[in-house]
């Protein structure tokens, strides 16, 4: 795999998420309840960078993802792309501002259309931003400049999807999400449906696009070892709340939350000298229907003591690296140091 590109702390910030929450509603035999799908999320992400947000399924990621999108409206809080609130915009502005955030899907057999060739899955944002490509040889002349783009030839734009393989479909969802020129793509397990070797080609392409294009990234994935691959932050998730925040390397090597620092350990590696004693959870995750008080994770955590039922915890910070934050009352790894005990 190509190496990615460094994080550049200078770099203008394009997405500023404060303190947004999403809650559903949900019909039980008790009557209607709320779901707390994201509670209180905090979240940046610079131009030209690669923040990897991982967790538990039913975290809450999808629906930050959703949310971002302009997909899901948010309860509480704030989302500003460049600045600008798109729950504020309407008619044109908020169309113009919807072509800054496009989307890959996780499954490439079922995000395509297979009635559709080629061209016509590519050119379809077209349609609604007519300004765009207004001339049809113009429009001819980007499908196929988009296919050379992501790897495929110019001449499979009269194919349809079931023509194409895995990998060549994912291709094909990418130049999709670059058709109208954005400055941010979300990646939704964009290569968990994909063998081991054409992961590695499908990321790549992604890491080539993003130094050629300036191109931001937010990379869901289950997949650690791909995270660490092309990831230059990392965004912990549980139950709805990023627990833990930082930098690649300190997030996977000095994890200060104790449920990164058990997510790190289930980690897979064939190099004994990087293999973590795996820390077991016990318990299942609770229900977002009646998250815990406090820190949600003290159901599942070894070191919780009676303040973390409580308030939710402190946002403590890894001294050798600003940039690295958790919120707990008993850290973890390098944020521990120096830390005053708690009962």
């Amino acid at each position: 795999m190509s190496e990615r590109k460094p994080a550049d702390s200078t770099e203008t910030q394009v997405l500023e998420v404060r303190d947004v929450g999403k809650t559903f509603s949900v019909s039980g035999k008790s009557g209607r309840k709320e779901l707390r799908a994201l509670d209180g999320i905090d979240l940046d992400l610079r131009r030209g960078e690669t923040l990897g947000l991982v967790g538990e399924s039913g975290c809450g990621k999808s629906t930050l993802a959703r949310t971002l999108m302009m997909l899901e409206r948010p309860n509480t809080g704030t989302v500003r792309w460049d600045g600008t609130d798109p729950y504020r915009l309407k008619g044109k502005d908020l169309l113009a501002l919807r072509r800054k955030v496009q989307m890959v899907f996780q499954d490439p057999y079922a995000s395509l259309n297979n009635r559709m060739t080629a061209a016509e899955i590519i050119s379809e944002p077209w349609r609604t931003h007519k300004e765009l490509y207004p001339r049809k040889r113009d429009r001819a002349a980007r499908v196929r400049e988009l296919l050379h783009l992501v790897g495929l030839r110019p001449s499979d734009e009269h194919r349809s999807p079931q023509e194409f393989s895995g990998g060549q479909r994912q291709r094909l969802g990418i130049a999709r999400a670059l058709a109208l020129n954005p400055e941010v793509i979300i990646c939704d397990e964009p290569v968990s449906a994909l063998d081991l070797s054409v992961q590695a080609q499908v990321l790549n392409l992604l890491n080539e696009l993003q130094q050629e294009l300036d191109i931001s990234y937010i990379f869901i994935s289950h997949d650690l070892s791909v995270v660490r691959h092309v990831a230059d932050r990392v965004a912990v998730m549980y139950l709805g709340r990023i627990v833990e925040t930082g930098g690649t390397e300190a997030v996977f090597d000095n994890p200060a939350h104790p449920y990164t620092e058990a997510l790190m350990s289930a980690a897979p590696t064939l190099d004994p000298a990087t293999r973590r004693e795996r820390i077991l959870l016990s318990g299942e995750v609770p229900s977002p229907l009646n998250p815990p008080s406090g820190c949600r994770f003290r159901t599942r955590c070894a070191h919780a003591t009676d303040i973390c039922a409580t308030d939710v915890p402190p946002t403590v910070t890894d001294q050798s690296e600003p940039g690295h934050v958790a919120e707990c009352y008993h850290p973890r790894g390098r944020v521990a140091l120096g830390m005053p005990a708690v009962a």
